[in-house]
């Protein structure tokens, strides 16, 4: 199979995964499809790519397991671990995705995927401790105040929009404490040496595939309460799936695809970065989410005077902050 051979392509790796993890929810403002029938083309995209992945870079190679060996020999609790990360992260993205809806992707990303990004980097060290802590400490410090920017920016912007202000933050924060969890159940589900994997263990191609599988099989629970009970607007009534157009169903695979491109990279990158830094540095994301929103999707065209200023700011602390994190692995 495909593995990274460095540390110095591991990082580029995870720019990769930064840009493809703060680029996908782009998909969803090119339709005006509800997002609850958007995502079941979403969770479609997601295992399309892997299993493509899978039978490709994850089956020819002169190292490592192809998949379906390595898919045969995994025992059942990291597979279970692998499914069990797919279901934990499915409503954390249903939830940012909501989040999205009600504030837009300039608020919603940075403070769930800031807050994601703190304690995925604590969690992830914490089970496997390769960096610099203080490297990593301020890092993540960093990403914290820019998180806090990020929602103060936003409140500045929404003073009169009450009750949907406050929602949008809170659902941003409860997506964020999910999302930093999902990672440590997929990465225990993994063999930490890609190129002579423990028995048992599942490499990044499987663990990305039965993590789909997670993913997919989740939405039929989850997604099917949000249609019924969404948390902004109205019960979804008389809107078919099967009417949707073929531009409508592309785009929601195409989000799908890029997320799930980006998880494979991060995955793959964690052989020479580690858990943690892999994981912190793909959450970068949140300053390219950022960078949409605020430039392209002009989310802030009419924030009051004195905005602008925060949003720099912002950006500049997540900035600093992923140079640390990248730094802490040979500091």
């Amino acid at each position: 199979m495909f593995i990274i051979g460095s540390y110095g392509i591991a990082v580029f790796t995870c720019v990769l995964t930064m840009i493809c993890w703060g680029s996908w929810a782009n998909t969803q403002k090119l339709t005006t499809t509800p997002f609850q029938l958007f995502y079941w083309d979403y969770g479609l995209g997601v295992l399309i790519l892997a299993l493509i992945a899978a039978f490709t870079f994850g089956s020819h190679g002169d190292v490592g397991r192809s998949f379906m060996a390595d898919l045969s020999q995994a025992n059942g609790t990291n597979l279970g671990l692998a499914l069990i990360s797919g279901v934990i992260f499915n409503l954390a993205n249903l939830l940012l995705v909501a989040a999205i809806d009600i504030a837009g992707m300039s608020v919603a990303f940075p403070i769930a995927i800031g807050l994601a990004l703190v304690l995925g980097v604590i969690i992830n060290y914490l089970a496997q401790p390769l960096g610099n802590p203080i490297f990593l400490g301020f890092g993540v410090i960093l990403v914290t105040i820019a998180m806090i920017l990020s929602a103060n920016a936003y409140a500045r912007m929404s003073k009169t929009s009450g009750n949907k202000s406050k929602l949008g933050i809170i659902v941003s924060l409860i997506s964020g404490v999910m999302m930093g969890i999902f990672f440590r159940f997929v990465a225990a589900s993994m063999s930490t040496n890609f190129i002579t994997p423990e028995i048992g263990k599942l490499t990044p191609y499987t663990a990305s595939v039965i993590f789909a599988c997670g993913v997919v099989l989740s939405s039929f629970i989850f997604n099917t309460w949000m249609i019924k009970k969404p948390l902004n607007g109205k019960p979804l009534t008389g809107v078919s799936y099967k009417n949707l157009s073929p531009y409508a169903h592309f785009v929601g695979i195409l989000g799908g695809a890029i997320w799930s491109l980006g998880t494979l990279l991060s995955l793959l990158a964690s052989d020479k970065a580690g858990f943690a830094i892999s994981y912190g540095l793909g959450q970068g994301a949140t300053m390219i989410a950022a960078l949409w929103g605020v430039f392209i999707w002009r989310e802030f065209k009419t924030a009051p005077q004195g905005t602008s200023w925060r949003l720099t700011l912002m950006f500049l602390c997540y900035l600093f902050g992923l140079i640390l994190i990248v730094v802490s692995k040979v500091a």
